[in-house]
């Protein structure tokens, strides 16, 4: 459970369900590519975490020094080989049950799922990895905002508008937040390992200002589907403004292992803002 990271979950899990509710609002919600669309995304996340732990273990980046939770490939509760053989196993399993959303909705899904997988392996993996060159930021905004809103209603619509997108932004902008607080946590022992994350780059200080702007975009999102004709309960997702608050407050306020608090509590407004927004799409 500690490799799965439970806590991270709402971030793969909410893209899929505000998608669906999405699709509902239209009349095109289908069940079953809704279920196996959401089972397809966590199972991505946790195979993404998994990749993570041998990656940054082989790297060097989870020490004993680590702020975080522990990492159970660094800590030697669960060897490499284990891990490498149980994520080929997972993706594996992944690919399969995306094969009927192949079926069901085209090539483009087949497209959406090879880059999501080779995402997963090339945010830590590869030459080149994505988490190590401060670009981790942007990949999480398109895969757990657009490429999961917009995915999960194209397997259920068969195609994709601009509002859905937008939609998208509010769970998207959430996700880099979470990373933005798990970086800007770990700065220090990311520099000593070369791990040139965006909040190593540009500092704690601007770091911390994205993450309020981004949370305050977020709470845009709904406000301006609602003016553009989505039904007013949207704007329920606006109740979690008061956790918001008290999110950048402690986030401003803590360091270290403080952070591990805003971390969990920045998951939490995702998945509290992302149930909301999706239950009052439901009401119209």
């Amino acid at each position: 459970m500690l490799a799965v990271r439970p806590k991270t979950l709402p971030a793969g899990a909410v893209p899929v369900i505000l998608g669906s509710a999405l699709a509902a609002h239209d009349g095109a919600f289908r069940l079953l590519p809704s279920l196996v669309a959401l089972i397809c995304a966590l199972g991505i996340q946790v195979a993404t975490n998994f990749i993570n732990e041998i990656y940054d273990f082989r790297k060097g980046a989870d020490t004993v020094e680590r702020l975080g939770p522990t990492r159970t490939v660094a800590a030697g509760i669960i060897s490499e080989k284990t891990m490498i053989r149980v994520s080929v196993t997972l993706v594996s399993v992944v690919f399969l049950l995306g094969l009927y959303l192949v079926y069901t909705a085209g090539w483009v899904i087949l497209l959406i799922g090879l880059l999501s997988l080779l995402f997963a392996w090339a945010y830590t993996g590869g030459p080149y990895p994505i988490a190590y060159s401060g670009l981790g930021d942007i990949f999480v905004f398109i895969f757990f905002g657009l490429v999961a809103v917009g995915g999960t209603y194209y397997v259920q619509a068969q195609a994709v508008n601009l509002s859905v997108l937008y939609a998208a932004a509010a769970p998207g902008f959430f996700s880099v937040n979470i990373l933005l607080v798990n970086n800007i946590r770990d700065i220090d022992t990311d520099l000593k390992v070369g791990k040139m994350t965006l909040p190593a780059r540009i500092g704690g200080d601007r770091a911390r200002r994205l993450y309020l702007l981004l949370t305050i975009a977020a709470y845009l999102v709904p406000v301006v589907l609602w003016l553009k004709g989505y039904p007013l309960w949207i704007l329920l997702s606006l109740l979690t403004s008061p956790l918001a608050y008290f999110t950048i407050r402690d986030l401003y306020a803590g360091e270290g292992r403080e952070l591990n608090h805003v971390l969990a509590e920045t998951g939490k407004l995702l998945t509290l803002h992302g149930l909301l927004f999706s239950a009052g799409l439901l009401f119209h």
